[in-house]
């Protein structure tokens, strides 16, 4: 799949088949993670792999009850581990860093006929109590992942006159 069809493609995916994700598949949506770039190449990250059904279901209750949550044959979470290094240009580093990683696993996850969807409304408390994450640490998203039962919800997207300006800053 060439990558524009990736990023056409890739939607966030609410419904899951019952059906596991071979390890050579997760290995691969992993690899693109830890092949992103990040702040100084500190790579200051863990992807935890949620496989196990009652850590699946406890994580779907941490985000509200979510069904996809419960439904996704894999979650992945996705943990800042040193989230008070701020870039030269005042951005704490670790959501950019994650979000890139993620971004890079949901382009390989479409490119390997998977699905996912980027969780972001759980409780952190809850999230760091189920997975054993360190207070330190923080838990930037949840990514499920798995094989597709539906093609998402359409896209609407601005248009690039609404979201680019040339030389300096317009309204």
């Amino acid at each position: 799949m060439e990558l524009k069809e990736a990023i056409e493609k890739r939607s966030s995916i609410r419904a899951y088949e019952d059906k596991p994700v071979p390890e050579e598949k997760l290995l691969k949506v992993l690899e693109a993670a830890r092949l992103a770039p990040s702040g100084r190449n500190s790579q200051a990250w863990k992807f935890i792999v949620v496989r196990d059904d009652e850590l699946r279901q406890a994580l779907g209750r941490a985000t509200g009850g979510q069904p996809h949550v419960h439904t996704a044959p894999v979650i992945i979470a996705a943990v800042a581990t040193d989230p008070e290094f701020v870039m030269a240009c005042g951005i704490h580093a670790y959501p950019v860093d994650l979000a890139i990683a993620i971004d890079h696993m949901t382009l390989a996850a479409v490119d390997l006929g998977l699905g996912t969807c980027w969780i972001g409304a759980f409780s952190q408390d809850e999230v760091k109590d189920i997975l054993k994450v360190p207070e330190k640490y923080k838990v930037v998203s949840l990514l499920t992942l798995g094989y597709p039962t539906e093609s998402g919800r359409p896209k609407t997207r601005k248009s690039l006159e609404e979201i680019v300006c040339y030389d300096k800053y317009k309204e």
